[in-house]
């Protein structure tokens, strides 16, 4: 492959990813978002994250999985638990994997 077609390749892979992201950046920067926007906008890392996660909690295998052989779902309820009640990031983590290294070393899921 040609080295310019993969550096042409690369700058616009760049500048696809950054103009959504700086454009709207630049546009608001100087003005104050009324507060049902703000209220609107601080569920946006919560649906995003959810919408990323669900996939892989609820399926398995290409198919819904909601029995007691899901070990990421199972492990998700103890996970989010931890999140709520702690509001720690690194603790939900440590409980995330600790749980599924657990089930998969308990029983070999």
């Amino acid at each position: 492959m040609d080295q310019r077609l993969i550096f042409a390749t690369i700058v616009g892979m760049a500048l696809v990813t950054y103009i959504p992201r700086a454009v709207p950046l630049i546009a608001l920067a100087s003005r104050n978002l009324p507060p049902l926007m703000v209220r609107w906008l601080s569920y946006v890392p919560t649906a995003v994250l959810s919408a990323m996660l669900a996939p892989c909690l609820l399926l398995g295998e290409g198919e819904l999985n909601l029995g007691l052989d899901n070990l990421f779902l199972l492990a998700a309820i103890p996970t989010f638990a931890t999140a709520i009640f702690t509001r720690s990031f690194f603790g939900s983590v440590a409980v995330g994997m600790g749980v599924v290294a657990a089930g998969r070393y308990l029983f070999a899921m």
